[in-house]
């Protein structure tokens, strides 16, 4: 490996603004769940979506999901719709609770849940009566899914939608916000995201009976102000304070963070145009704007000119540079190849020829100068 500064995929800007205001959390002794940094993170979240809803702060995005299925009253055996193009996490919390996934395959445009696919795994599950308890959708990669057609699907059928926006604040869909669409929403603020609370995690309630219960539950459902008395088996899923701090401080800067997102997207759709046989990964629907959250080329074939995924990787960790391979279907996921599916194979296809490129708004202009030389010289232009 090149003696060089390390160029991470998508590493967490923090700014002196973001460390006076996690120190302050500590100076005042904030620094466990709840407090006034929790709230003003709720608030502040609330305010930027635009949004009448609850917001609760949790400590991952995972546990939003888990608490999102538990209060849409999944239990065991029920069937949970799910896109199969998405990280593990989007899933894992549906076999918490015993339920069953249905994995649906991607579509060309979004490369997120094919609408197709998805209504005729609900006509299946419909001929064996048993009605879908709930949908996860999932923005990947920033890139919000088509809404319309899902939700009107899903309305269709009265079946619950749950919005993994984890990779997507920032993301519109007819100039709406991402994250303001499901009858539950979810966030996750991990380091690698568009905005980092050092770890952590939200989740937006439509209903006001579901955000008072997801809140009681997410505090180990303690019922007494004083004193230990709980009235359900609870969860330890509220974000602490100095995560809340830095959430708050984050969120203060986003908008900077879209416009160097922007300028990142910009950068490699312009250096790709010069690159025969890879296909940077964009959507043509003017409904949709993405946050950019990460940047993904895919190999028209698996082996362009005797270049490959792995040996691009392979090649740009050699000069420091970090790259990574996208989500392995879940459906693939040997913890889940028993589960049903639907669809062609569009996401596994999409997993076998892609990589996501640095897309840190951390990067300077060196940074990306790096990056172009070694794209052109892995690929000789």
């Amino acid at each position: 490996m090149e003696n060089l500064p390390r160029i991470g995929l998508a590493l967490p800007e923090i700014s002196p603004d973001d460390i006076a205001y996690v120190t302050r959390a500590m100076t005042e002794n904030w620094i466990t769940t709840g407090g006034p940094f929790v709230n003003e993170f709720e608030n502040d979240l609330k305010a930027y979506l635009d949004t009448s809803n609850d917001i609760l702060a949790l400590n991952s995005g995972t546990s939003a999901l888990h608490l999102a299925l538990t209060v849409a009253g999944v239990k065991e055996g029920d069937f949970i719709l799910c896109q199969t193009m998405s990280y593990v996490a989007t899933a894992n919390p549906i076999q918490y609770l015993k339920a069953k996934p249905i994995f649906i395959d991607s579509e060309t445009d979004t490369y997120n849940i094919c609408p197709e696919a998805l209504e005729e795994a609900i006509l299946d599950c419909i001929k064996i009566g048993q009605m879908p308890k709930a949908l996860i959708l999932v923005h990947s990669f920033g890139i919000p899914c088509k809404i319309n057609e899902l939700t009107t699907i899903a309305r269709n059928y009265e079946i619950p939608i749950i919005e993994d926006a984890a990779e997507a604040l920032g993301s519109y869909y007819d100039d709406q916000k991402c994250g303001s669409f499901g009858d539950f929403s979810v966030f996750s603020f991990n380091g690698n995201k568009i905005l980092t609370a050092g770890s952590g995690g939200a989740l937006i309630c439509r209903s006001d009976g579901d955000a008072q219960r997801a809140r009681h539950l997410a505090s180990q459902a303690k019922s007494l102000a004083f004193g230990f008395e709980h009235d359900a088996v609870g969860y330890n899923y509220v974000m602490p304070g100095l995560n809340a701090a830095l959430g708050t401080s984050q969120l203060g800067n986003l908008e900077s963070k879209l416009v160097s997102k922007n300028k990142i997207n910009a950068f490699y759709k312009e250096l790709f145009k010069e690159i025969e046989g890879v296909t940077f990964i964009e959507t043509s629907s003017t409904r949709i704007k993405s946050n950019h959250w990460l940047n993904v080329i895919c190999f028209d074939n698996l082996c362009v000119n005797h270049k490959t995924p792995q040996g691009l990787l392979e090649y740009l960790y050699s000069k420091n540079i970090e790259s990574r391979f996208l989500w392995k279907p879940l459906h693939l996921q040997h913890i889940y190849t028993n589960q049903s599916y639907y669809g062609a194979t569009v996401a596994e296809d999409l997993w076998k020829s892609g990589l996501c490129l640095p897309s840190g708004t951390g990067m300077s202009d060196e940074d990306l100068d790096r990056i172009e030389s070694a794209l052109k010289d892995y690929f000789k232009v």
